[in-house]
This record gives structure tokens, sequence and C-alpha cells, in this order.
């Protein structure tokens, strides 16, 4: 069972894993890695963007889920889409380099390590079996340079996360068969 704070708990697991990687190596502090707008990234080395949530219609069940007396409506399944911005406050010499290490340990790791589990998840979703898979996604240039508006783009890479479960809210009553009553009636065969 997942509310809708599930959103919030696989963004906190990604970015749980990516410090795990790039502190202190690349990134000197754990705050360096956080969830913002890539415009919005205060004193963050590595933003983690969540600017798209769609419907996986591949893995959608239209079947109710038995809770006892009632029946809950199946989850809306979604593919969840992150922005991940390196930052760097170096100097103009050494800026792109910096950002190019972090984007591309970033990449190194999300390959390698291709699916959030386990020791991975946080809030709701610690201590779960729940499985995320990550996959690079290819976002045409002039969608990311979108998501700057007003401002220069900087070294990103995009990716998608699911699917991820949320839960709904709908439920319907349901009464159990209790009696059932049979009448059998024997007919005779004419021969």
């Amino acid at each position: 069972m997942a509310d809708y704070s599930v959103i919030t708990d696989i963004g906190l697991s990604l970015v749980k894993v990516l410090r795990e990687a790039l502190v202190p190596e690349l990134i000197s502090h754990p705050d360096g890695v956080g969830l913002a707008s890539p415009m919005d990234k205060g004193d963050m080395n590595l933003t983690v963007y969540l600017y798209d949530v769609r419907e996986n219609t591949e893995v959608r069940s239209n079947d109710l889920i038995d809770q006892g007396d009632r029946m809950r409506y199946p989850p809306i399944p979604l593919n969840l889409s992150y922005l991940i911005t390196a930052h760097s406050s170096s100097d103009v010499l050494t800026r792109a380099i910096d950002e190019q290490r972090i984007i591309g340990r970033t990449i190194q790791l999300l390959h390698d390590h291709a699916v959030l589990k386990g020791e991975d998840l946080e809030g709701a979703l610690t201590d779960t079996d729940g499985t995320y898979r990550i996959v690079k996604a290819d976002v045409p240039l002039e969608t990311m340079i979108s998501l700057f508006p007003n401002q220069p783009y900087k070294l990103s890479a995009a990716y998608q996360l699911g699917p991820v479960f949320l839960d709904s809210t709908r439920t319907k009553s349901v009464s159990r068969v209790k009696e059932r009553h049979l009448k059998l009636q024997h007919h005779e065969s004419q021969s």
C-alpha cells in the first residue's frame, strides 16, 4: 500500500543512492545532493528534479483488491521522469570539468545500480519489497533546454523510474456469501 507520499519517497530514495556514491569524493557534503529544480539549486552540486509524471499503461490493472468486507480500486502505476543536473561553484577554468565529473559518475552509478530496492528505499517504502527500475531516458535537447526558462542550459541527464504504484482511496462495500441454498430436482429419463 502506497499513499500519495510514494512520489516523494522515490525521489528521496534516488537522492540517498546518489549521496552514497558521490559524497565526499565529488561532492563535499550530503546536502550537496537533493530534490530541487535546477533553477533553485541553492548550494547543491547535484539537483534531482521531477519534471514529469505519467501513467504506465503497460502494467495498469482493472482488478479490485480484496480487503475483507471492502474492495479497493486498483492503484495507478506511474513512471516518474527526473532531470539530474550538475552544478559547480568553482572558478570558470574548472567549473565544466567538475560538472562533467559529477554527471559522469552519476550516469555510471545509475547504469550499474539500475534498480531501487531494499536498503535504497526511504520513507514509507522502507522495509517493503518494492523494486523500481531506473532507466536512462532519451529526451530531446529542446525539451531539456525548455526546463531552463530564461537561463542557459546546464549539463543534465534524464532518467525514468517506475513503475511506482499510487494507491486509490476509492473502495466499495461487498457482502460475502454466508449461506447458500440449493434445490436439486431429479428428472426421470424417458426410455
